[in-house]
């Protein structure tokens, strides 16, 4: 273990690596300042110019502008009442009443503070719980796999939606698109409507961009207005001890429950930061402030999303299972530069896995001082108009499809898929799952048939084998749970 940590230091502790590591965070920062531009959306953006880089230095790029991304929300959150990511939307509820009582500086030190602590917590409990998890994993074998790969998938389909029905069929279409391509036992072409270019599957860079960024372009182009412009100076951005002592025990709280949130499948930032915000004035001697403007809200909310982060890398890194939608693009790159989730990727690889964990933790220390040391610039910038956004986005994302395969047919692609994605967001069916499906689907399919190889045609074989008979009753309860809370919801909505 210590041969591995020396190495990890000598892997990222180098100009290079730094150099993206520093890219990573700023550019996060920035992209979850802006409204409309998502921390999936970027990862998705960048991934394409992580190809020519060794591992270290291109993953560590993408943790960084993911950690930063999901701070720089709260930025436009609490400026213009926007939040910059879906992960701070509980961040507007107190801190842009705090900004109209002139105290948006507080408000923004208070949400660092929270922001940094709540992602480096969460990288020490990644670093504690995922060894131990990848080293159980080692015990699995086809049927456990496939079982592992369904538990993601029902998890994914039924959380990432208000409706569980438009969930599921997100989920069902990403698995009809990752049916494309070569079978992965026979080797028979299947769906490739004579392209060449879908014979080894549908790309999924392009997929990506198109779902997230271009769709969100298209969005963004429908209700083109100009951003509302913050004319007050930013004071007193550095906590002061007596906010720090009024909110240290709400943080506590958060840190764990957001991590705890973030490493269940298809959770992510948004539930964990609301469930923090709810358990914080749930808590509170005095609930009734809560929405007026109190630090209290703003801590608890940052805290909660940026400790789903650390959470999010748990089951990505242990068992190749995306914790939300930016970990499912991190999988790709991973997969992209040859390094695959799951507990080999510990045995094989534990110095690049160590390198990870520490940049993820210096990513959010950095963070914080980035956070803080531009704040007056990120004021100005929250105001830009989406005229000047939406040309830039689309730029990106053509040379992005473009630069996998060097292909005009990616760009295509990629344009079909973003068309794709702006209709599903009108009628209300989530993106996410269509990505992680076709990061799970295939794993699906190909240890299905693995194992029933295994078994000579015996289906009982995933029912007599207690790890992947625990993880088919937990995708039944998951599913069976999501359908109860979705008819309890509609039951008090049809009352009101």
């Amino acid at each position: 273990m210590l041969e591995a940590f020396a190495s990890a230091l000598d892997l990222l502790f180098k100009p290079l690596p730094l150099a993206m590591l520093f890219t990573g965070v700023t550019g996060g920062i920035i992209v979850g300042a802006l409204p409309g531009l998502t921390a999936t959306m970027g990862v998705a953006l960048l991934v394409p110019f992580s190809f020519g880089l060794p591992p270290v230095p291109g993953i560590i790029m993408l943790l960084g502008l993911y950690a930063g991304a999901i701070y720089g929300g709260s930025v436009s959150a609490i400026l213009i009442r926007t939040p910059g990511t879906p992960s701070a939307a509980a961040t507007v509820i107190d801190g842009y009443p705090l900004f109209l009582k002139g105290e948006g500086g507080r408000a923004l030190g208070i949400a660092t503070l929270a922001s940094v602590t709540g992602g480096a917590v969460s990288v020490i409990l990644l670093v504690s719980i995922s060894p131990v998890l990848s080293k159980f994993a080692l015990s699995f074998s086809a049927p456990e796999y496939f079982a592992l790969a369904i538990f993601g998938l029902t998890i994914i389909a039924s959380i990432s939606s208000d409706s569980m029905v438009k969930g599921l069929m997100s989920g069902f279409l990403g698995l009809l698109i990752a049916s494309a391509g070569l079978d992965p036992i026979g080797g028979y072409v299947r769906f490739t409507f004579g392209r060449v270019e879908l014979m080894s599957g549908v790309p999924f860079i392009p997929t990506l961009i198109g779902l997230f960024a271009v769709a969100e372009a298209f969005a963004q182009f429908e209700r083109l207005t100009e951003g509302k412009k913050v004319t007050e100076r930013l004071t007193n951005l550095i906590p002061s001890l007596a906010d720090i002592k009024k909110v240290w025990g709400i943080l506590v709280k958060s840190w764990f429950i957001g991590t705890f949130i973030g490493a269940l499948p298809g959770a992510g930032g948004d539930i964990a930061s609301f469930v923090c915000y709810n358990e914080a004035k749930r808590s509170s001697k005095h609930p009734e402030k809560f929405g007026k403007g109190v630090i209290e809200g703003v801590a608890a909310a940052e805290a909660g999303n940026n400790a789903s982060t650390g959470g999010a890398l748990i089951p990505t890194l242990s068992l190749g299972v995306p914790g939300d939608s930016v970990t499912a693009i991190i999988i790709g790159a991973l997969m992209i530069q040859g390094l695959r989730p799951g507990p080999l990727l510990f045995r094989d690889h534990l110095d690049i896995v160590v390198a990870l964990f520490i940049g993820f933790f210096l990513a959010n220390i950095f963070m914080g001082v980035f956070g803080l040391a531009g704040a007056g610039f990120l004021a100005k910038l929250v105001s830009l108009s989406k005229r000047m956004l939406i040309p830039i986005i689309m730029v990106l994302s053509i040379v992005g499809a473009y630069a996998m395969n060097n292909l005009l047919f990616d760009v295509g692609l990629m344009l079909l898929f973003g068309v794709a994605g702006y209709l599903m967001q009108k009628i209300g069916m989530p993106p996410g799952p269509v990505v992680l499906a076709l990061i799970l689907g295939p794993m699906a399919e190909a240890e299905f048939r693995r194992a029933i190889a295994m078994s000579y045609g015996d289906f009982t074989i995933f029912f007599t084998r207690p790890i992947s008979l625990t993880l088919l009753v937990l995708s039944v309860a998951s599913v069976v749970g999501t359908f109860l809370r979705q008819r309890k919801f509609n039951q008090v909505q049809n009352k009101g």
